[in-house]
């Protein structure tokens, strides 16, 4: 690679990592060598592009106007890469894949370990984070594409792929354990555990379109941890189904006696400036989606 290349990597990727060391770690790189790069920039351009202290770096006003730039020529030069393979019959590059955690968990490993058998070397980078998260990712190319819940952002493309239902989780002991179907009233009963992060509230929104108030005693985006509280018999909630398959919990999980689910698919920023080893993974990402519901 061509060292002014390396220096601009260096760059973004201490400010994606928000440090010198774990921005050397993902580069194979030692510390002193990433930081020496990014000085040389500074001296080259005359600039200074990172604030640096004891609790890590952060972009400059200079730094903030360079770093598109930087990380649109990184962009350039692996795409470059990944076309030349191509042309060569490697069928190598990198997919980087913004998602949440049961897709994480469950959708995406035997796809992934499909996916391998036509194409094993190509490598992943995944990301975990919520919707908003993901979209941003998608939308600053951080990630070549995510997974979000449908509608996504207006610029992006995406690809819908599943009708995700909501279920009630609730305790073994549960005075409604019996019950086939949770009337959504009942969520009201007890304490209330809350599947939510940042402005999307997906929860929320299914208790505003029913009228519904619940005793939120707990907050968080892990689902596990929700599910963890259930069993300990400090509440109840609400969870998505993709994410309560194979869970080593000991809770009961219900549908609800209403219809409340999420759309799920697949963000980027264009099919046609995807690169061949993306494009290739969508196109069976959405070969096998079809093949499940048909």
């Amino acid at each position: 690679m061509d060292m002014n290349l390396q220096k601009y990597l260096a760059f973004v990727k201490t400010v994606e990592y928000g440090s010198f060391t774990k921005a050397a770690e993902a580069l194979s790189y030692s510390q002193s060598g990433v930081s020496r790069m990014i000085s040389d920039l500074e001296q080259e351009w005359k600039v200074s592009l990172l604030e640096r202290s004891k609790g890590g770096v952060r972009l400059t006003s200079d730094g903030m106007r360079l770093l598109p730039c930087a990380e649109e020529l990184c962009r350039a030069f692996q795409k470059l890469e990944t076309q030349v393979d191509s042309l060569n019959g490697l069928q190598t590059g990198l997919i980087r894949i913004g998602t949440f955690s049961s897709v994480a968990t469950h959708w995406l490993p035997p796809i992934i370990k499909e996916f391998q058998k036509d194409c094993p070397n190509i490598d992943y980078e995944l990301l975990l984070g919520d919707y908003a998260e993901i979209e941003e990712w998608v939308l600053r190319g951080r990630v070549d594409c995510g997974f979000l819940r449908l509608p996504a952002h207006p610029k992006l493309e995406t690809i819908f792929l599943k009708q995700d239902q909501f279920m009630a989780v609730i305790p073994t002991d549960h005075p409604m354990a019996d019950c086939e179907v949770f009337p959504v009233q009942a969520l009201c009963d007890l304490p209330f555990m809350l599947l939510e992060k940042g402005a999307r509230a997906e929860i929320s929104g299914i208790f505003e379109r029913f009228g519904l108030k619940p005793n939120v005693h707990f907050t968080t985006w892990d689902d596990y941890a929700i599910m963890s509280m259930v069993e300990s018999g400090l509440g109840i909630s609400v969870l998505p189904s993709l994410i309560l398959k194979r869970i080593p919990y000991k809770i009961l999980i219900k549908p609800l006696d209403v219809e409340v689910y999420r759309n799920i698919g697949v963000a980027l920023r264009s099919r046609q400036t995807a690169s061949p080893a993306v494009k290739r993974f969508l196109e069976y990402l959405n070969f096998r989606h079809q093949a499940e519901q048909g």
